[in-house]
């Protein structure tokens, strides 16, 4: 007999959303968390510190307001580490206190500890005093996240040079920034430090960034950032990294290029947090990365009891797809019924500018050879954008020449992440061109850039009543 129908090894968006899914369904959960509070990496370290950061640093600084009031326009005239800190502490405590009630709530049991795998059925935890015990379950799922990639050649100080986990917790804001890796992370940190007025520099040894997302809104957002003196350079490695005697940090490029700065930040990917759970106990194996291979429908891994799901196992590591791989993977693993998601579902990334999109890019759509139309509508063009001072912001929407279904739609600019579920919901319910055209939306406002967006395609693909 197992103690527990389920045990998840993690308390993040996968953990505990297939963790709650399984208790409402009648079943004896259990949760391992070996940090000192329940929610993961996306509570104390990823998703709602950053995005706190982002929206306290919007608002001291006034960024929001500049188009009408200048760039010099300020909220605060001096902001400090303490003041993103101080707002940062009480979300975490609200997010934390909203989980532990959303446990006990539904009977989830949870204890705070390392585990690792002594049989596929079973689990070693070593608690904060040393005890050690031990908990079976009929299934297990692995939600344990990552961490930052910390390569050797790093001189990690958590002071000057950071990974994105320490980034939150330093003293002063610095006057300037090198940020090595344009992924994710580290374009949502550069830029919301750009916001704060320090002097940012990204640097990456790949040509490109963002490759998913489409080519046209990554050239606006490009243009964003060195319009407002944020220097990019691509295709371009830090060689060697030095601390000065003088407190500052140096970076010798493989282009012979030399940059003095007082802080970097090293967020050039993350890696599986699966070296301490003793894989090989339980048959599994790890890729380099530290991730896990499931099934892309079940998230079950080669070992039939053993489930996985989040950022473990790599791509798309969004907290929001997380938390639908870990309520599938419960399902499964209880036996109940597991729908298939939608086809298309949302990115959003939180960067100064924020940046959404859903389904198909132009690029995608040249790739599969559909013949496609495209409509664009911008911020400004609005009169709610106008209202807010905004002369940035670009809504792009894709559709199918042949169908007039809507198949792609990505956004740059103010509100992207929450305009983009319009789109979603047209593109995922399979409607069309029409929709946007014929239906209407409150005014003003940014939404209004869906139709703007519709009648542009609309006037080159011709009216469907007057083709038939």
């Amino acid at each position: 007999m197992f103690q527990y129908d389920l045990v998840v090894v993690g308390s993040g968006p996968a953990g505990r959303r297939g963790a709650i899914q399984a208790a409402k369904l009648g079943k004896k959960v259990l949760v391992i968390e070996q940090g000192k509070r329940v929610g993961g990496v996306s509570v104390h370290t990823g998703t709602i510190p950053s995005k706190t950061l982002r929206e306290t640093a919007l608002n001291l600084s006034g960024w929001r307001e500049r188009g009408f009031y200048g760039k010099a326009y300020r909220v605060k005239e001096e902001i400090s580490a303490e003041d993103l800190r101080r707002r940062l502490l009480i979300t975490l405590d609200h997010e934390v206190e909203v989980l532990e009630h959303q446990f006990a709530r539904n009977r989830v049991q949870h204890i705070r500890g390392k585990a690792h795998f002594a049989d596929p059925s079973t689990l070693e935890v070593v608690k904060d005093d040393g005890e050690v015990i031990r908990v079976t379950g009929a299934s297990i799922l692995l939600a344990v996240g990552t961490k930052p990639f910390r390569p050797d050649y790093m001189p990690f100080d958590n002071k000057t040079v950071l990974d994105s986990d320490e980034l939150l917790d330093i003293e002063e804001l610095p006057r300037s920034m090198v940020v090595i890796g344009a992924g994710v992370i580290g374009i949502e940190y550069a830029t919301i430090f750009s916001a704060l007025d320090t002097a940012v520099t990204l640097v990456d040894p790949k040509q490109t960034m963002l490759d998913f997302i489409d080519r046209e809104i990554v050239e606006d957002f490009t243009y964003q950032l060195r319009d407002r003196n944020m220097k990019i350079m691509l295709g371009t490695k830090a060689d060697q990294v030095t601390k000065l005697e003088n407190g500052k940090v140096e970076l010798k490029l493989d282009n012979g290029r030399r940059l003095v700065t007082d802080m970097v930040l090293f967020a050039a990917g993350r890696m599986g947090a699966t070296d301490t759970l003793n894989l090989p106990a339980a048959g599994l194996e790890a890729d380099n990365r530290g991730r896990l291979k499931v099934n892309p429908e079940t998230f079950q891994t080669s070992v039939p009891n053993i489930y996985a799901a989040g950022d473990v196992v790599g791509f798309p590591s969004l907290a929001s797809t997380s938390m639908e791989q870990g309520r599938i993977a419960a399902r499964v693993a209880i036996g109940a019924v597991a729908k298939e998601p939608p086809k298309y579902f949302p990115y959003g990334i939180y960067a100064v500018p924020e940046i959404s999109t859903c389904g198909l890019t132009e690029e995608e759509m040249k790739e599969r050879g559909i013949p496609y139309e495209c409509g664009i509508a911008r911020f400004r063009e609005t009169s709610r954008g106008h209202i807010m001072g905004l002369d940035t912001g670009l809504l792009k929407l894709i559709f199918s020449l042949k169908t007039r279904r809507l198949l792609g739609v990505h956004i740059v600019g103010e509100g992207a992440t929450e305009l983009v579920h319009i789109g979603q919901a047209v593109l995922n319910l399979k409607g069309t061109v029409e929709y946007f055209v014929e239906n209407t939306f409150n005014y003003p406002t940014l939404a209004e850039a869906y139709k703007i967006a519709g009648l542009d395609a609309w006037n080159r693909m011709g009216d469907i009543k007057s083709e038939l």
